[in-house]
């Protein structure tokens, strides 16, 4: 598909150009995305991941046309030389590769079929990706909509959270046809470290929402052994440093400590701001539930864990980080 998308675009560039991209799409050079970078892509939701992972692309090279429905979100991207649309429509007249990175099913809805939505615009042979972590039976929905577009849409929700969009290591699972795959994999592994093709369209939301799931698990589970050790009389270090190289080692421990001051670089040592959002995670948590119960799948840790994370949005928590579970279990003992 890339070398179609770059004929396509370049057929009317001057012939110094035109013959270098026959060298490229011919196999004599392997420098395409120096190509690849000449052309727009459209990038809707600009928040604490998707701000990162645009940015990223800016750096290496290629043009944005952004549209968040937030404005300063979208004022500090242009100052990076972003072009900006008004609606996800604008964008997709401008770009025929497309990112999406929004907060939750009702939001990608809104954004691809809405009255001023992507697929009211959207250009024959576009290639849309949806970073978002949403149902995957709406990612379905869309897909079979994108279809009689004649654009191909594909779900790739990330992992890693938002030092690692920032420092551009995230994992992408990517659900789609596999012989569009590659073209995917070029494009994110400049926002990311690891591209997995998991399947068909909804198997990277699939994936992603057991992910998440075992992080909420495990995160929990380090917040509960974090604060019995410290008032058992454990320094919160040593006991953080033991957990992290022994048996019960996790990312929740090791790498995102939910701790205040256990260390530096995370949002447990900033109040917990930015990072992953408490009604995100509870939003996520949603989807696993309603997944396990569609599949009649047991998943007893996963249904506790997300009773607590709604616990959490009732009492205050939902715009701090995850992680504040932490808080929110020493702040319950303490009263």
């Amino acid at each position: 598909m890339l070398a179609n998308f770059l004929a396509s675009r370049f057929t009317k560039a001057a012939p110094v150009v035109t013959a270098r991209l026959s060298e490229c799409i011919s196999g004599r050079d392997h420098s395409v995305r120096g190509m690849a970078s000449m052309t727009p892509i459209g990038f809707i939701g600009l928040g604490n991941m998707g701000g990162h992972m645009a940015r990223n692309l800016l750096d290496k090279g290629f043009p944005l046309v952004v549209c968040d429905v937030y404005p300063e979100a979208v004022a500090s991207i242009a100052q990076l030389g972003a072009d900006v649309a008004d609606t996800p429509a604008e964008v997709a007249e401008k770009a025929d590769r497309i990112i999406t990175m929004l907060p939750s099913s009702p939001n990608v809805l809104e954004v691809y079929t809405g009255e001023n939505g992507i697929l009211s615009k959207v250009q024959s042979g576009s290639l849309l990706i949806d970073s978002s972590t949403i149902d995957p039976a709406v990612t379905k929905d869309v897909a079979a909509l994108a279809e009689q577009k004649g654009a191909t849409f594909m779900d790739a929700p990330v992992s890693g959270g938002v030092n690692a969009a920032r420092d551009g290591i995230l994992t992408f699972m990517v659900g789609g046809k596999s012989e569009e795959f590659k073209a995917v994999e070029e494009l994110l592994r400049n926002m990311g470290k690891n591209v997995v093709h998991t399947g068909p369209v909804g198997t990277g939301e699939a994936a992603k929402i057991c992910n998440n799931m075992m992080l909420a698990i495990s995160m929990i589970g380090t917040s509960e052994v974090m604060h019995l050790g410290i008032r058992l009389g454990l320094d919160k270090k040593v006991l953080a440093d033991i957990m992290s190289t022994s048996t019960g080692r996790s990312w929740s421990c090791d790498t995102y400590n939910p701790v205040p001051g256990v260390m530096e670089g995370v949002p447990s040592s900033n109040n917990y701001q930015g990072g992953f959002g408490t009604a995100l995670m509870a939003k996520d948590l949603g989807l696993s539930s309603a997944a396990s119960v569609a599949t009649k799948t047991p998943t007893p840790l996963g249904s506790l864990s997300c009773q607590i994370y709604r616990l959490m949005c009732n009492q205050g928590y939902s715009l701090k980080d995850f992680s504040s579970v932490y808080q929110f279990l020493k702040e319950s003992a303490d009263s």
